[in-house]
């Protein structure tokens, strides 16, 4: 009955005591000598990635500093071409501003002179209106306002300028001239220009 009365406590240690039979037979197996290769062969892949990654480091150092003299070079023939490109390109500008310049003072002055003729011709034309009435008396100058409806009163000057006033109020007409100042004076003067016939 022994056999029978074992306990499921008992059936336990039994299997452990056969395994642990079965360690005992496994062979021995020495991996102190392996590990130590391994580790002296990771040691050499590490100085030789060191030793690679070094040169790989001079190497890009020159090859860097090539290519910056390069770079420097090909900036420097780069910005030499753009200023005598610049310099091309600004001395007609510089040539066609002084031209409009010119040209600009140039139509200035025609104009100025223009306007001097005009001036000369409205002062030539209020002497040329002036003259019927310069050798009038004052009685006289006093009639012919009498006739037109301005006042009579004042100086003979102001009475000459009285008629000259309403002379001009009156259209005349006169034939056309193609001159600049005859035009210039048509405009300023209120004439009418009749094409004569």
């Amino acid at each position: 009955m022994a056999a029978s009365r074992r306990t499921p406590g008992s059936r336990v240690v039994k299997q452990f005591g056969d395994r642990a039979d079965l360690v005992s037979q496994l062979p021995k197996i020495e991996l102190t000598e392996p590990v130590t290769r391994y580790f002296d062969l990771v040691q050499q892949a590490v100085g030789l990635n060191r030793q690679l990654a070094i040169q790989w480091a001079e190497l890009f150092t020159s090859f860097s500093g090539s290519v910056r003299e390069q770079a420097e070079k090909v900036g420097g023939i780069v910005t030499d071409q753009v200023d005598s490109v610049a310099d091309l390109a600004v001395a007609p500008a510089r040539k066609a501003e002084e031209l409009a310049g010119e040209q600009a003072a140039l139509a200035e002055e025609g104009a100025k002179e223009e306007e001097r003729e005009i001036k000369r011709a409205e002062r030539a034309a209020a002497k040329q209106a002036r003259e019927p009435y310069e050798g009038l008396t004052k009685a006289e100058l006093s009639d012919q306002l009498a006739e037109g409806g301005p006042p009579k009163t004042g100086n003979v000057d102001e009475l000459i300028e009285r008629l000259v006033s309403a002379d001009s109020e009156q259209p005349t007409a006169v034939p056309e001239s193609t001159t600049p100042v005859s035009a210039a004076l048509r405009r300023r003067t209120g004439v009418v220009v009749v094409d004569p016939l």
